[in-house]
């Protein structure tokens, strides 16, 4: 067994060697909840359930931690237009953000820790940032002194000099570089604050992860993982204030990080109109969230995915035959076949992983150890765990799983009986519904949904 992960601090694929084999640690950034998740944020939480998946069924404990930022300057703007206090809206967004998440059959981490739980903890190493000379404060600021780490920007890959002489000449009054990043700032009267060395003040966005990680597992975790746009400056941010804390050690020995999301070939963003929320497409594909699942890991993780309405349709017709051959199927103690494992084990290659999948689907019609592995694999994978997949699609004035197979029990006796017009009826009453029917000479051996 030979785990291998890109490393986006080494730029290239290395063998995982986790600090205790016995115990695998894994923080992932999470959301801001202040408004309903978008489908390029469920990527990260796709991704990084499939890894998890993975390690727990290659080790013999994995703790996962994602965080969930609720103090932040859009949740105190989206309150103050809305009226809604704060603690409201971050309540009701984590809920409504975990549920989601949910659906596309990602699995809660075991530690979900908030930020507004962890003042104390950012207090204190913001206190100590500044003893150990990495941090000042100016008017009522404190920020950390990027010029004062050896090797700040080696993550991204960007040279301090070419930052700083290419940040803007307008910079505010407190920093003494451009550069230098907030840990701590004031809050109004009107803004949420906390009582600090500095004054009433709330923490920077960049300072919680790590001192999330410290307090739950210690300086150095084994994989930090996130999108592609935390490298810079989320992520090397935290690697700064973090190493000077801890006189140099690491924050994580691998860091993870995936790739874009595009809609329909084009950058999702409001202005463009295809701007689309998780919940939006569960309420479309009511019951289907692994197929969205699906559609988020069709490609490489470190590439970018293009989403679409018709690749979560055609996610759900792969979905439905896998569910049709696999049903009654006890995959209980069933190994996964090595093939999945060996691409899942290559950088997450889920590309690769589906098509052993689909392979196996291909001579499972009539082989029962096929039918076993495929819904192992699958498992794994993320997929066929739902028990009522048919049914779950259903909505009001549709028609479900068991009125299908009625009415395709109707549909053979009708031919048996030489009535074709009625079975004539039957097929296109199902066409209207959506449902196409897969005949074979001797009769129809199953349905899906267009």
């Amino acid at each position: 067994m030979t785990l291998k992960l890109f490393n986006t601090q080494s730029k290239q694929k290395e063998v995982f060697t986790p600090i205790d084999p016995d115990h695998v640690t894994i923080y992932v950034c999470g959301p801001t909840v202040y408004n309903f998740a978008h489908v390029g944020n469920a990527r990260p939480v796709v991704v990084f359930d499939q890894l998890v998946r993975l390690l727990r069924h290659d080790y013999p404990k994995v703790t996962y931690a994602r965080n969930i930022t609720d103090i932040d300057d859009k949740i105190i703007e989206a309150s103050q237009e809305s009226g809604v206090s704060i603690g409201e809206i971050t309540e009701k967004y984590t809920r409504i953000y975990e549920a989601d998440m949910g659906a596309l059959n990602t699995r809660l981490p075991d530690i979900r820790p908030k930020a507004t739980e962890y003042i104390p903890q950012m207090i204190k190493m913001t206190v100590d940032l500044i003893a150990k000379g990495h941090a000042y404060e100016k008017d009522g600021h404190v920020l950390f002194s990027v010029a004062s780490m050896e090797n700040y920007g080696e993550l991204s890959g960007r040279k301090l000099e070419d930052m700083l002489a290419g940040a803007r000449v307008d910079v505010a009054s407190y920093k003494k570089d451009a550069g230098d990043f907030i840990l701590w700032k004031p809050s109004s009267d009107t803004q949420p604050g906390w009582d600090s060395p500095w004054g009433r003040g709330r923490p920077g966005w960049h300072l919680e992860c790590s001192c999330m990680i410290e307090d739950n597992f210690g300086a150095t975790i084994d994989i930090h993982g996130g999108g592609l746009d935390l490298i810079f400056p989320h992520h090397e941010n935290e690697i700064a204030q973090s190493r000077c804390a801890h006189d140099g050690a690491a924050l994580a020995n691998y860091w993870m990080h995936n790739g874009y999301l595009t809609v329909d070939g084009e950058k999702m963003s409001k202005s463009l109109g295809n701007f689309v929320t998780v919940h939006e497409l569960l309420e479309e594909f009511p019951g289907k969230g692994e197929a969205i699942r699906m559609c988020l890991l069709s490609a490489h993780y470190r590439q970018p995915v293009d989403f679409s309405r018709d690749g979560i349709a055609q996610a759900q017709r792969q979905l439905d035959r896998w569910y049709r051959l696999t049903e009654g199927v006890d995959a209980t103690g069933v190994a996964v076949p090595e093939a999945v494992l060996d691409a899942l084990r290559d950088d997450l290659n889920t590309p690769k992983a589906l098509a052993e999948l689909n392979a196996l689907a291909k001579v499972a019609a009539d082989d029962d150890q096929a039918k076993a592995q495929l819904k192992a694999a699958a498992n794994l994978f993320g997929v066929l765990e739902q028990n009522d997949w048919f049914d779950a699609s259903a909505v009001e004035g549709a028609i479900g799983a068991e009125g299908i197979e009625v009415l395709i029990a109707e549909r053979a006796a009708a031919k048996a009986n030489k009535d074709f017009v009625r079975a004539d009826e039957i097929r296109a009453e199902l066409t209207e519904q959506g449902i196409a029917l897969l005949d074979k000479p001797d009769g129809t051996t199953g349905w899906e949904r267009k």
